[in-house]
C-alpha cells in the first residue's frame, strides 16, 4: 500500500509498506518527485530488485564477517579473504554507503603502497565476491565494485623467473638437510605446502612416483596444520631414479621409518610452513648467491619450464602441476611453449632439409660412372 499526502508545511510525504509490513516514508518538496520515488519502488518490487532501505545500514565489517562464516573454505583461503576485507577504508560505515569511486580509490591506494598487482587483484576479488553476496541477499541493490579493475601486472614472460642449471646446483649445494625439500619442489613441481605435507607413505620408491595427498597450511608453528591439498591438486607425480635415490638417502639419514611420519621436518621436529620454509630458503639463496627474485615457488616454475622444453603437451604439464584445468596452465606458462611461428618455421625447415637430401641423393645416383662390359673376341 502506498500513498502521498501534503503536510501542513507544504511538504509532500510519500509512504509505502513492504511485504513484511514495515512502513517506509520520504518527504519531497514537489509532488511529482514523491510520485517518481513511489514508482521506482513499485518497479523494483515487480522486477524482484527491491531492497529494504534499512538493510544496507549494516556495517561492512558486520556483513563481511557474516558472509565469511557461511563459506566452506580451507584455512588458507579464509585467511586471505580476511586480510582482503579488512584492508578497505570503509569498514565501520554502512555497506549501502560505499560507492564505486570509493572502491576504485582503495585499489589505487593499495597500488601506491607498493603491493604487487597480483596481490591487489586477489584482494579485489574477495571484496567483489562479498558485494555480490550482499546483492544476492538483498542487502544492497547493486554492487559498487562492478567494473572496478586491479592494476595490470607484468607480462608472464617478463615477470616469471626460471632458474638455470648452475643456479639449481648452487641452491642444492647450499641446502644442507633442506636439500630433499628443495629437490621435490624443483624436480617434482610440488608447492611449498605440498612438499611440507609429504609423508613416507607418499613416496613409492619402486614405482618411482610421489603422491600428493595432503599439504601444510598456516604461516606459524601455532597455526600450521596438515589438510587435504588444493581443489583437484591431489595427484601422482612420476619422477626419475635419481630423485628416488636422493630421497632414499634422506630417509636413511633422517631415520624416517613410520609410514605416517613427515618426510621433512625442522631441526626441532616441527612442520615446515610458509614462514620458516621461506626463512630457510632465504639462507640458501644468500649462501648460493641467488637474487631476491628467486623464491621457493621459482623452483616449481623451473620444473614446469623443463617439462615444456622437453616437449610435454599442456595436459601432461597440467596434471604434473596439479592445475584443475589446462586453461590455468596455459594462462601461466603459455609463453614457454613454441609459438605458431616457431612451429611453422621448424616444420618447414625439416621439410626443406628432407627435399634437399632427396635431391642430393638423386644427383649422386645420376653422376655414378657407367662401365661397359669388355668386348668378346
Amino acid at each position: 500500500m502506498a500513498s502521498i499526502k501534503q503536510r501542513a508545511d507544504g511538504v509532500w510525504r510519500a509512504r509505502y509498506r513492504d511485504d513484511a509490513g514495515r512502513e517506509h516514508a520520504r518527504h519531497f518538496t514537489l509532488k511529482r518527485d514523491a510520485q517518481r520515488w513511489l514508482d521506482e519502488v513499485a518497479a523494483a518490487v515487480v522486477t524482484g530488485q527491491y531492497v529494504d532501505p534499512k538493510a544496507g545500514r549494516i556495517t561492512w565489517d558486520e556483513w563481511a564477517t557474516r558472509w565469511m562464516e557461511r563459506q566452506s573454505w580451507a584455512m588458507g583461503t579464509h585467511e586471505a579473504a580476511t586480510v582482503a576485507v579488512q584492508s578497505v577504508p570503509w569498514r565501520d560505515g554502512p555497506i549501502a554507503g560505499v560507492k564505486s569511486s570509493h572502491v576504485q580509490a582503495w585499489v589505487a591506494a593499495e597500488s601506491k603502497r607498493g603491493l604487487a598487482a597480483s596481490t591487489i587483484k586477489t584482494r579485489l576479488n574477495y571484496v567483489q565476491m562479498s558485494f555480490r553476496a550482499a546483492v544476492a541477499d538483498k542487502v544492497i541493490a547493486s554492487s559498487p565494485a562492478v567494473g572496478v579493475k586491479a592494476p595490470r601486472g607484468r607480462k608472464a614472460e617478463a615477470a616469471m623467473r626460471i632458474m638455470s642449471a648452475e643456479e639449481v646446483n648452487a641452491a642444492l649445494d647450499a641446502a644442507g638437510d633442506f636439500r630433499g625439500f628443495v629437490e621435490v619442489c624443483v624436480f617434482a613441481g610440488l608447492r611449498l605446502g605440498e612438499a611440507a605435507g609429504l609423508q613416507l607413505r607418499d613416496v613409492n620408491f619402486l614405482g618411482r612416483s610421489i603422491c600428493v595427498a595432503r599439504q601444510v597450511q598456516g604461516a606459524t608453528n601455532k597455526t600450521a596444520q596438515i589438510v587435504p591439498p588444493k581443489y583437484e591438486s591431489e595427484r601422482t607425480v612420476y619422477v626419475p631414479d635419481e630423485l628416488m635415490a636422493s630421497l632414499a638417502a634422506h630417509v636413511k639419514r633422517q631415520s624416517v621409518t613410520g609410514h605416517d611420519e613427515q618426510l621433512f621436518v625442522t631441526p626441532l621436529g616441527r612442520l615446515w610452513h610458509r614462514n620458516n620454509a621461506a626463512g630457510e630458503w632465504r639462507r640458501i639463496r644468500e649462501t648460493a648467491g641467488l637474487s631476491d627474485e628467486v623464491t621457493l615457488h621459482t623452483l616449481r616454475h623451473t620444473f614446469a619450464s623443463n617439462l615444456i622444453a622437453q616437449g610435454c603437451d599442456v595436459v601432461t604439464v597440467q596434471r604434473a602441476l596439479g592445475h584443475s584445468t589446462p586453461s590455468i596452465t596455459l594462462n601461466v606458462y603459455s609463453h614457454l611453449w613454441p609459438s605458431a611461428e616457431d612451429k611453422t618455421r621448424s616444420a618447414t625447415a625439416s621439410f626443406m632439409t628432407e627435399i634437399r637430401n632427396s635431391a642430393d641423393s638423386l644427383r649422386t645416383e645420376t653422376k655414378k660412372p657407367q662401365f661397359r662390359g669388355s668386348r668378346q673376341r
